[in-house]
């Protein structure tokens, strides 16, 4: 028999499968001898009072045993001499694309203009070592995307928009832990991700699939409104429909679709800053305990929002326990992220704090359908100057910032490349300045203590998600006037973040083989 039971716990109470199996036993009159397993479905943390509570769904198997696999498994066949689709990008819209075309029969071919997920890891080093930022590997160029080295976060809204746990199901086929289909905010942690990135290209070339590394897409084949194929830096040419996979860094890219007519429009996006505090001072406030998170509780995650003189203020990829990190990805720029390992136990929490831009905002950096990305690049060019050109960021401490004061120092900082003092709030643009003081003084009000100068403000966080959108049509998913062109994920300006792009990637997958079929 099998039982599935809402529990409501202390933190030492769900501590452990033996303390949750005790608490049952007394709780809910069930026999020792009876219960074979206990398998948790879904878990999280409810800090909304000062007691802290474990909420738990699990599923009790009595006088039975449960499937050895806690998760669904995916059967991938052979493709080799099917028809292929190309996807340019690595990333997970790229990778989810190539895994659902497997599952349908079709054969993937995907270029990446970076390296593989562990070659990588030495161009990224060199960021904070020699400053020194490799144009095609980066923190956003390279096999796993932006999301490989940037926390592995899993947390989405996007429920309506795909199959949520069928992505996590698939991460956990290539080697994720199946904590990802209990938590509520799943996170893989970016010490692990990588492995799992690097199984899930094993199984596309091992069911006949293609992975090019260092193979950068120039140019679409169109001809006669079609889309044939790509070119690309090595000379070779890849033929067949394509699903554009980018990431939202890829500017060459924009300005090539942008050079030769292919229809795009301007998007907001959102623009600031990396917070960072010690997670000690998090965990006291979330938890609303001096002691912290304590031995039973991780550290403590938090979500802030606000509306100042019309825009939105919030925060964006909260990492507790976390680092910042240098996520230029060219010359002349400073771009901060932020990345947790999976135990999250740095002693720093960060977050980007962040101001809602729309394109009327930005009149002054420019017009027209790429002027928000000019808008980034020139705020990533002052962040360099101000940083002493080189991956050295410029940095405010947080009261600082909201009373207009420079820093005559800063506190200690995950961010590796080093900081420099600089006042953040006279050459960053007013409209974001003023809303995100504004954002501040509120989440101070919320939170008593989160507005501190312990907390240093680390410039600039402005890639957020794309600046344009490559306009699809909303049935086809093919571009609106090129037959053959799959715009996908957050590059193109319809995901934001590893699940919500691999959700795109299944559907530009699906429609890629409706589109051969037909």
């Amino acid at each position: 028999m099998i039982q599935e039971i809402q529990l409501r716990l202390l933190p030492q109470q769900a501590a452990s499968e033996r303390d949750i199996k005790q608490y049952l036993i007394e709780e809910n009159g069930l026999n020792n001898k009876d219960i074979t397993a206990i398998r948790i479905l879904k878990r999280s943390i409810d800090a909304r009072q000062r007691t802290i509570f474990i909420n738990l769904k699990v599923r009790i198997y009595i006088n039975e045993m449960p499937d050895k696999e806690e998760y669904i498994r995916t059967e991938y066949p052979n493709v080799e001499g099917k028809p292929q689709v190309i996807i340019v990008g690595a990333g997970p819209g790229g990778l989810f694309a190539a895994l659902r075309l497997i599952e349908a029969g079709i054969r993937p071919i995907i270029v990446e203009r970076g390296k593989d997920v562990h070659e990588r890891r030495k161009d990224i080093a060199l960021i904070s070592t020699e400053h020194t930022v490799n144009p095609e590997s980066n923190y956003s160029f390279g096999e796993g995307g932006a999301g490989a080295f940037s926390d592995g976060k899993l947390y989405t809204r996007s429920k309506k928009r795909g199959n949520v746990d069928k992505i996590l199901n698939v991460f956990c086929q290539h080697g994720a832990s199946s904590n990802i289909l209990v938590d509520a905010h799943p996170h893989i942690g970016t010490d692990k991700l990588p492995r799992v990135i690097e199984n899930m290209r094993n199984t596309i070339i091992a069911c006949g699939g293609e992975v090019h590394f260092n193979t950068r897409m120039d140019s679409l084949i169109i001809r006669n409104g079609k889309v044939e194929g790509i070119e690309t830096n090595t000379g070779n040419t890849f033929m067949g429909p394509v699903i554009l996979a980018t990431g939202h860094s890829a500017r060459d890219v924009y300005n090539w679709l942008f050079n030769n007519n292919v229809t795009m429009e301007a998007k907001g996006i959102a623009v600031g800053v990396r917070l960072e505090h010690p997670a000690h001072l998090i965990d006291q406030i979330q938890y609303h305990n001096k002691e912290g998170r304590g031995k039973y509780l991780p550290a403590a995650e938090y979500s802030f929002v606000t509306q100042a003189e019309g825009r939105g203020v919030y925060s964006f990829c909260m990492c507790p326990g976390g680092f910042v990190v240098p996520a230029a990805s060219g010359p002349e720029q400073v771009v901060v992220n932020g990345m947790s390992p999976s135990n999250r136990g740095s002693k720093w929490s960060n977050s980007g704090m962040v101001v809602e831009v729309h394109p009327e905002d930005i009149t002054s950096y420019g017009t027209g359908i790429l002027a928000m990305m000019q808008f980034q690049q020139e705020i990533e060019r002052q962040s360099w100057l101000q940083g002493g050109m080189k991956q050295t960021a410029p940095a405010q401490r947080m009261v600082d910032f909201t009373k207009k004061k420079l820093s005559f120092d800063l506190p200690e900082s995950s961010y590796s490349p080093g900081l420099i003092s600089s006042p953040l709030h006279f050459w960053l643009p007013e409209f974001v300045t003023k809303r995100l003081a504004a954002g501040f003084n509120q989440f101070g009000r919320n939170a008593r203590g989160f507005l501190t100068n312990e907390a240093v403000m680390i410039g600039v966080e402005s890639r957020t998600s794309s600046p344009v959108r490559i306009v699809r049509d909303k049935d086809s998913l093919q571009h609106v006037t090129i037959n053959g062109l799959f715009p996908c994920g957050e590059g193109a300006g319809y995901a934001g973040g590893i699940v919500s792009a691999g959700i795109d990637g299944e559907r530009c997958a699906e429609a890629a083989v409706e589109y051969i079929q037909i």
